[in-house]
């Protein structure tokens, strides 16, 4: 036994190295650094990324070398997985297939991880304590148009919104690749040019001005991007997915932060979502209360009825009256009311009730009624003359 079991353990040992060989060849794992799936696409990746690099921004995590190492994955992970053909790479060969075609010439637009950072929040840092200090964006309003029965149950929206964003192919460069940004070689990397104007025989004034070919940058590029035409931005769709909250009110906000026009040198503004209630053919809504109308026909007006009505998320009402229901009537049933928003409380449902009278009456109904209001006539002069 002793002598068979050797080759055995010799041959599960070089399976195991083999298998630790094969992982370390695979490298990092860039979509469980971004915490995405494999099939997941460039709006879920830059959504993931944009999170996690406020989370691990060494400005924030100052002095802790685990954050600023995480950060700096993250964003080499987000420059490979927007870019296609370094994502095709990475997805057949891993780390070490894409290391190889990089040093053969390729390679991602940033070298510096603060570089992907900026180009979402407008620097390569948060500033002192964690607040950013650069220019905002405009924010981004959106009217969004729900059901009654939203506000009533909650409900969950899903969107597609156009908005611009920073090129995927440049991440906001404008350049084809990172090695096409070069120094200005009029201002040389300046941003501005020293001007001398004769003024007077023996007088010179001098004075700068931005200069004119690198718009005061002091960088020009020399290939475009082909995909944004050295724009720098294009229009791009994201998907986004809204909470309605039960009993929100009509006109209240659910703001996205830093969701809205992106920009290559600032703050996203945020995507703010106004509620509009579309009307509804049943209920109308003030406050926390809902108004309705309900007809009732002259007999239920006069001797009473048994209804039932409705309720916004399809259970039923009880109507009941007894004796006589005078037109215009307002009923007031408790807690029957819309949500109270942040809370387990309802509002009130006032019911008015409207009478139908009939189109034509029969003549021996008339008779009836009229011998009916005599009656109650002599009975009424008869308690005065008492």
């Amino acid at each position: 036994m002793q002598l068979h079991s050797f080759p055995i353990w010799s041959t599960i040992l070089l399976l195991v190295v083999g298998l630790c060989l094969l992982v370390e060849a695979a490298g990092k794992d860039y979509y469980k650094i971004l915490d995405v799936p494999r099939d997941a696409g460039k709006s879920q990746i830059k959504k993931h990324y944009k999170k996690l690099s406020r989370v691990y921004h060494p400005d924030k995590n100052p002095d802790n070398k685990e954050a600023e190492a995480k950060f700096m994955e993250l964003s080499d992970a987000y420059a490979i997985l927007m870019d296609d053909e370094q994502r095709s790479i990475y997805d057949r060969y891993g780390e070490e297939g894409l290391k190889q075609h990089n040093n053969g010439g390729g390679g991602h637009p940033f070298q510096n991880p603060f570089d992907v950072f900026s180009h979402f929040f407008g620097g390569g840092g948060f500033g002192h304590h964690g607040h950013q200090q650069e220019k905002r964006g405009p924010n981004l309003n959106i009217e969004l148009e729900v059901t009654l029965e939203d506000l009533y149950n909650g409900a969950t929206v899903e969107l597609d919104i156009s908005k611009q964003v920073v090129c995927d192919h440049c991440h906001g460069s404008g350049a084809r690749r990172s090695e096409d940004i070069v120094t200005c070689s009029v201002c040389q990397g300046q941003g501005v040019r020293i001007q001398r104007v004769q003024i007077a025989p023996g007088m010179v004034q001098q004075f700068q001005q931005t200069c004119d070919h690198c718009g005061g940058k002091g960088k020009v590029i020399r290939h475009v991007c082909p995909a944004c035409e050295g724009k720098k931005l294009r229009r791009g769709n994201e998907q986004y997915t809204i909470q309605v909250e039960k009993g929100m009110q009509d006109g209240q906000t659910i703001v996205l932060e830093q969701e809205g026009d992106e920009y290559p040198d600032a703050i996203p503004g945020d995507i703010i979502f106004n509620v509009a209630a579309i009307p509804h053919l049943v209920y109308e809504r003030h406050g926390h209360h809902l108004y309705t109308k309900q007809h009732i026909t002259l007999i239920e007006a006069l001797t009473g009825f048994k209804k039932t009505l409705t309720k916004l998320d399809g259970s039923l009402v009880k109507l009941e009256r007894t004796g006589v229901t005078q037109y215009g009537f307002v009923q007031n049933i408790k807690g029957a009311g819309m949500p109270i928003y942040d809370s387990s409380e309802y509002g009130d449902l006032f019911v008015e009730y409207l009478v139908v009278f009939p189109d034509h009456v029969d003549d021996t109904v008339i008779e009836v009624l009229k011998k009916g209001a005599h009656f109650s006539s002599s009975d009424s002069i008869t308690h005065q003359e008492l």
